[in-house]
């Protein structure tokens, strides 16, 4: 099995060095996996961000999904994460090569959240964190290891920089006083939960809905709601009142989830400025999107 590599996928080569030495040697890897792990392909693969995907069958014709990701720091423990969680409240993973970045997963629908009202949406989300967020295996990278230099170059942006010194200077007080509580280490968050993150399953005997793609550090909870606000973001534009539609989302979410509003609050703060910190430093920043940052931080409070 020597798969024809989609032009999503190849265009990843234009990425830089790295990226294109990852897709010169994606086929050969199939081929290897398809063979070591005696599979069959399944029908059309399709990209990631990150990653390429392609069904197939087992050798004892079951469906599964074969996952090959770009070897970064994001999906360094996928595999460990999915297998701790053991399917519960996330896909099932069935094999894996951590150092090939290669997973061999349960095949689920074609059917995600981005299509559903996302107040349920948010509901089903907020229902799936707490079989998610369980104790943090050691290996993983801490949520305070990333926030910490966040902070810091967002404490260096520029007054001019098109983001309200005001906002800024509050992100960066609440980043460091969240990672001074013990709170925000030792829990697995997935990181990226989010309307496309989460399919449908068929699963006779299981929950309707299960997360895909993490993005696992050892971290807070709370840290986890930003993702549902900034996605899905023409809805709210439309829905008239963005401020209401924002703390609509935040407060399904927290109230499904249990979660503390102050720290939840917080957290969707320091995040959305950190959005904005890299948008502003890859230089030309989309307007619209500083736009977004700012606003849901803002509604968030009120």
């Amino acid at each position: 099995m020597r798969p024809r590599l989609p032009a999503e996928v190849t265009a990843f080569a234009s990425r830089g060095p790295d990226w294109a030495a990852f897709v010169e040697r994606l086929p050969r890897l199939v081929e290897e996996l398809a063979g070591a792990w005696e599979l069959a392909a399944d029908g059309e693969s399709r990209a990631g961000h990150c990653s390429w995907v392609l069904p197939v069958r087992t050798d004892r014709g079951a469906p599964a999904v074969l996952k090959l990701a770009f070897p970064d720091e994001e999906s360094e423990h996928e595999a460990l994460v999915l297998q701790r969680w053991g399917g519960r409240a996330s896909v099932r993973l069935l094999r894996a090569d951590p150092h090939r970045r290669a997973l061999l997963l349960e095949r689920l629908e074609d059917r995600d959240l981005t299509e559903a009202w996302d107040v349920e949406a948010c509901e089903v989300v907020g229902g799936l964190y707490a079989a998610l967020h369980t104790p943090a295996p050691p290996q993983l990278r801490t949520l305070a290891s990333y926030v910490e230099p966040w902070s810091e170059r967002l404490a260096g942006l520029p007054r001019d920089a098109g983001v309200p010194h005001r906002l800024v200077e509050q992100a960066v007080a609440l980043g460091r006083d969240l990672l001074g509580d013990a709170a925000a280490v030792g829990t697995t968050i997935h990181t990226d939960l989010h309307y496309a993150n989460v399919l449908a399953t068929s699963r006779p005997d299981g929950p309707e809905w299960l997360a895909i793609d993490p993005k696992p550090v050892s971290g807070d909870p709370h840290y986890e709601v930003a993702p549902l606000l900034w996605n899905r973001w023409e809805e709210v534009l439309a829905s008239g009142d963005v401020r209401d539609a924002v703390r609509r989302r935040f407060h399904t979410t927290i109230d499904t989830a249990g979660l503390d509003e102050d720290r939840a609050r917080d957290w969707v703060v320091v995040r959305m400025l950190h959005q904005a910190l890299w948008a502003v430093e890859a230089g030309s920043p989309d307007p619209e999107w500083l736009t977004r940052c700012i606003t849901i931080a803002k509604a968030v409070q009120g």
